[in-house]
């Protein structure tokens, strides 16, 4: 046979085995199970999540993805705690509070670099730098929320605690409450104040945390026992979720689109739109730009730990380097 003739036959071979591979009877191997504990609802700020079933960036990845809604970090990381969740998308506050009690968890992924809380008030209050907030009502989604622990940190920077302000939980529909007056001020994220603008807030001063300790809304956060034990699975799951991200702050039209029949609020495709771009925005920083979606600024991290400690909120001092795992990051 001449060479000719064997190089036709090996690739006529070749061609029928991948014909009897991808259109014979599909072994679909098993997808691994992993669920998200989230601090809310199925919102439209996290449609790269809730876009599995258009998407499939976790399937790729052979991951069956879930995910538990929240009223808050606290509540992500107790729901992660009693095993309805492999992992937590919480906050930091919520990490530190967690570590304190003694809790074994790891951060492996940085979600949202980017500060997004805020405490809003309306103009004629003369709420406009976090020390007039003293003898104030002010609003939160739950006291297990990040709106809580910001606002503490916030109040802390300033020299005050909860005890100088009157601390109110109005759930996520923490405009409503200021609107109506129940309210002086209320601690909410970029997000929610977009929404309440758009129907019709009335002018606001706005004090953002951010300007004060510029640490990361959301992260990952796993158990000693998971990080030790699904090593593999958890990468596989971190490259999906950047793959998501990254689809997301590439077409925000797609996932605005998306989100309207996703989200439990993503009914106004505009609005969504102008949700997921300020997602999009806290997503990245000059770290994630030069080091990739995800990494940490380990710094920051610690200079909240701190914060935190010397203010009180926790009792003992934290290690961030024992803490931050950058191994699994894709």
């Amino acid at each position: 046979m001449s060479p000719h003739s064997r190089r036709h036959l090996l690739a006529l071979f070749g061609t029928g085995l991948m014909g009897a591979f991808s259109l014979g009877p599909l072994q679909a191997q098993p997808l691994d199970k992993v669920t998200v504990a989230g601090w809310s609802q199925p919102i439209s700020e996290i449609t790269n999540l809730l876009a599995e079933p258009d998407k499939g960036f976790f399937r790729a990845k052979g991951i069956d993805l879930g995910y538990v809604p929240g009223t808050g970090g606290g509540s992500a990381i107790q729901n992660m705690l009693s095993g309805q969740a492999d992992i937590a998308f919480t906050d930091p506050a919520a990490l530190y509070l967690a570590l304190d009690k003694g809790e074994k968890l790891v951060a492996i992924y940085n979600i949202y670099p980017q500060n997004v809380f805020n405490v809003v008030a309306p103009k004629t209050k003369g709420i406009r730098t976090a020390a007039d907030l003293k003898g104030k009502r002010i609003g939160v989604y739950s006291l297990s929320s990040g709106t809580r622990q910001n606002l503490q940190v916030l109040l802390h920077q300033v020299g005050l605690t909860e005890k100088d302000v009157t601390v109110e939980v109005t759930g996520l529909l923490n405009f409503a409450p200021l609107i109506q007056g129940q309210v002086d001020a209320t601690a909410a994220t970029d997000t929610g104040l977009l929404v309440a603008k758009m129907k019709g807030l009335p002018e606001v001063d706005v004090i953002e945390v951010k300007d004060h300790l510029n640490l990361p809304s959301d992260i990952f956060v796993v158990t000693e026992g998971t990080y030790e034990a699904k090593k593999p699975l958890l990468k596989r799951f971190l490259a999906a979720y950047r793959d998501s991200a990254a689809w997301m702050i590439a077409s925000p039209e797609e996932a605005a689109k998306l989100a309207v029949t996703r989200a439990i609020n993503g009914r106004d495709e505009a609005l969504n739109l102008e949700i997921i771009k300020l997602r999009n925005i806290s997503t990245v920083s000059p770290t994630t730009q030069a080091k990739g979606l995800g990494h940490f600024d380990p710094e920051l991290l610690q200079k909240g730990a701190d914060t935190f400690h010397r203010l009180g909120l926790i009792g003992k001092p934290i290690d961030i380097s024992q803490v931050v795992k950058t191994d699994l990051i894709p």
